[in-house]
């Protein structure tokens, strides 16, 4: 998924956005202008006229220009709003990777930009605003697969995973808990959807994540699914009391008890080998798939940082999904 938006968090976070997440009006940043084609009038609805493309500016052999379009299908077909043309795929001094230029717009708007991104040798990845993504005709396929075979936190809803949706989330994130109530208003909106929570402990900046996660893991233990996500929902409630150890202490407690387990079981548990390597392992899992910020939500395998993205949109993607994605396998 290529990055680019306007999340409204910091510079950093910027970077984070997936491009293909939002509405095109939301998310060309940074990118040049075209110019129209000459000679054209067209009618405003129809969008953008792009010049036509050259082909002396096709000197890559790879990617084909099918491939480039199948690859936005599949991150940009939700928006039936975007059009879109592939303008150049060109050779770069390093041999296999290519030079991709898309020019983009949307219906009813006469403006347009261009995104360009590197396509590289393996046919598998592009390198965009700093970061490596997913590319090809099926883009998400490979981390559905890893979040089918690891993604073993707490869940609910349907025991079809063929929509999974996975969230990854920081127990003292503002962010998250913020998120909760789209996730909630999502689940409500696809009862087929299979939900898993992934914690994934910001530590660098949150001193009691690892903490509130490694809590969870035991209450899931101990207590089950549900009695997981009723601690969730309580650590989220009390979330202002995770600024101190102490404070920490008596909002954990207190979400433990609200799940209906023992804070002193809960906390031995914590304490152990075996569940501080679960933690690590949620952890890992986030990382291997290049998961960068909390809250993210991957839909299938495509993930979504929540932070920055209306909810009309992210349901759109979702019904997407659902009608393009297939079986799990």
């Amino acid at each position: 998924m290529i990055r680019l938006s306007l999340n409204r968090r910091s510079a950093a976070a910027l970077a984070l956005i997936a491009v293909f997440a939002f509405p095109l009006s939301q998310s060309l940043r940074a990118q040049q202008d075209v110019p129209a084609a000459p000679a054209q009038a067209p009618d405003a609805a129809a969008g953008p006229v792009f010049p036509k493309p050259e082909a002396a500016d096709f000197t890559a052999e790879s990617p084909t220009r099918e491939q480039v379009n199948t690859f936005l299908q599949a991150s940009w077909g939700y928006d039936t709003s975007r059009i879109y043309q592939v303008q150049r795929i060109a050779k770069t001094i390093v041999p296999g990777i290519s030079n991709v230029v898309v020019l983009v717009g949307e219906k009813g708007n006469k403006q347009s930009g261009a995104l360009q991104f590197f396509a590289l040798a393996d046919g598998k990845h592009i390198i965009t605003a700093g970061e490596i993504l997913p590319f090809g005709e099926h883009p998400y396929a490979e981390n559905r697969a890893t979040l089918l075979k690891r993604a073993d936190g707490p869940s609910r809803g349907a025991a079809s995973k063929d929509l999974e949706l996975v969230e990854f989330a920081d127990f003292q994130c503002p962010h998250c808990k913020d998120a909760q109530a789209t996730i909630e208003k999502l689940l409500a909106d696809f009862p087929n959807a299979h939900f898993v929570y992934e914690s994934f402990p910001l530590v660098k900046i949150h001193s009691q994540a690892f903490h509130s996660a490694a809590y969870g893991v035991c209450v899931a233990k101990l207590g089950g699914d549900k009695a997981f996500f009723d601690y969730a929902a309580a650590v989220y409630e009390g979330q202002a009391g995770l600024s101190s150890d102490e404070g920490a202490t008596l909002t954990l407690n207190s979400a433990v008890t609200k799940a209906g387990q023992d804070p002193d079981k809960i906390s031995a548990c914590a304490k152990t080998d075996a569940t501080k390597d679960a933690v690590e392992a949620q952890k890992k899992l986030a990382e291997d798939l290049n998961v960068n910020q909390t809250p993210s939500l991957a839909i299938n395998g495509r993930i979504i940082p929540l932070g920055g993205i209306n909810y009309d949109t992210l349901k759109q993607m979702v019904a997407f999904h659902v009608a393009n994605d297939g079986a799990a396998k």
